[in-house]
């Protein structure tokens, strides 16, 4: 009787089929889609009526002209040292802990609302959080094969 294997190219095969796999974290759109779609949210640059969303980030200019950036889950209560941010490198992080942490829906996403929806900091938070997600889909991945009855070949 042969064994079944374990190997790269069915992980990735599992991990594909998940929206996590090698042909997803090739191409900017896909990692997006896939990062929203796990965690439920959606993005605009459209603001919510009512301020219905999830989360905000957007810039801000202070009386004496510099620009900040708010990253706040209330726009109507900012609390200037936890939501206010002097650089917008810092926003990929609470872009990242919003979606990870927050209340989003895959069937009927949240909106979070970011002004600027090509900013670095966007490409780089769904980046990071692919990676993050991907791992831990490739670890759930391998427990699945093995209690199929998939081994690594000795």
């Amino acid at each position: 009787m042969s064994k079944k294997l374990i190997t790269d190219e069915l992980i990735n095969e599992r991990l594909e089929a998940k929206g996590f796999g090698n042909k997803q974290s090739e191409d900017e759109d896909l990692v997006q889609k896939s990062v929203l779609n796990y965690y439920g949210y959606k993005l605009t640059d459209h603001w919510p009526n009512n301020n219905n969303a999830e989360f905000f980030i957007y810039a801000e200019s202070t009386q004496d002209g510099y620009e900040v950036y708010v990253a706040t889950a209330n726009p109507g209560n900012i609390t200037i040292c936890e939501d206010v941010h002097y650089y917008d490198s810092d926003l990929s992080d609470a872009l990242a802990e919003a979606m990870r942490y927050g209340n989003g829906d895959t069937e009927y996403p949240e909106t979070i609302y970011v002004d600027d929806l090509c900013a670095q900091y966007v490409d780089d938070a769904m980046q990071d959080e692919f990676r993050y997600l991907a791992e831990r889909l490739e670890e759930e991945v391998i427990d699945e094969l093995k209690n199929e009855g998939y081994e690594y070949e000795d």
